[in-house]
């Protein structure tokens, strides 16, 4: 399985999320923005995903819940800024729990040998509100996500 990479360098505002998938652009496309399958992959492995709301084109809303064992919720949303199949997408991302701490994130797909190079560039409204995400460990649950997406992938 190809691992997935990150770029965070100290002093920058972004966090850049880089994994390559054994799929089509298209199919990958279609999998990231099919709100029946996003809740097979989105989110850390020990939390259960829930899509409230998943208006994939411009302006249009979207609102995850990442659910724990113990059945707190927490929720992420934003709006869709820019959707162009099976390229890319612009969206605003938003922990509920930060409110006011925005960032933009653009996920771009390129062909690669019939393969497909995923490229997420999430750029947030400060260095300090970065940091934050990096010492809450974001990562990892990109990299569960992105683990969990190759799984799904594979089996499509």
């Amino acid at each position: 399985m190809a691992e997935t990479e990150f770029v965070i360098e100290p002093g920058r505002q972004d966090i850049i999320m880089i994994r390559l998938f054994e799929a089509p652009p298209d199919v990958v496309f279609r999998v990231v923005t099919d709100p029946q399958l996003i809740p097979r992959w989105w989110g850390p492995t020990f939390l259960a995903t829930r899509v409230d709301l998943m208006e994939v084109r411009p302006g249009g809303r979207w609102r995850f819940v990442n659910i724990d064992a113990g059945g707190r919720e927490y929720a992420f949303g934003g709006v869709y800024h820019a959707v162009v199949p099976p390229e890319r997408f612009v969206r605003t991302w938003e922990y509920e729990g930060t409110p006011g701490d925005v960032a933009l994130e653009t996920v771009t797909l390129t062909p690669v040998d019939g393969a497909t190079r995923y490229v997420a560039q999430s750029v947030h409204q400060s260095v300090e509100a970065r940091d934050a995400i990096v010492r809450a460990n974001g990562a990892r649950g990109g990299r569960d996500s992105m683990n969990r997406l190759a799984t799904l992938l594979a089996e499509l």
